[in-house]
């Protein structure tokens, strides 16, 4: 089940903390230098770049969003019927992998 306005119900849950971060996530942040902090005070830039509906356990969106270091993407999964989302990983994304503004593939 997908929602119609796919950013505005992550961004409500993440305002509301309806939010589970993923054992995966948890490793990548530390690794990264992104911190949960930076995630959540960037949520009033998200942006869903990319929409992956048929994704293994729920649907999930790539986010791009700006925080305070620079632009990063997240995969976030919404569970509609439990009403919360999960951040599954997060990352800064590669120049060479992507368009300059970082929200679009290149096909290179």
């Amino acid at each position: 089940m997908l929602p119609l306005d796919s950013v505005g119900f992550i961004k409500t849950c993440i305002r509301q903390n309806l939010i589970f971060w993923t054992y995966h996530v948890n490793m990548r942040l530390g690794e990264r230098s992104i911190s949960r902090q930076m995630i959540l005070d960037a949520v009033d830039s998200f942006e869903v770049i990319e929409e992956y509906p048929e994704d293994k356990y729920l649907p999930s969106y790539l986010v791009r969003g700006e925080g305070k270091t620079g632009i990063f993407h997240a995969v976030i999964a919404i569970d509609l019927e439990g009403n919360n989302i999960r951040i599954v990983t997060v990352y800064y994304p590669d120049q060479i992998q992507w368009s300059q503004d970082f929200r679009k593939r290149s096909r290179a």
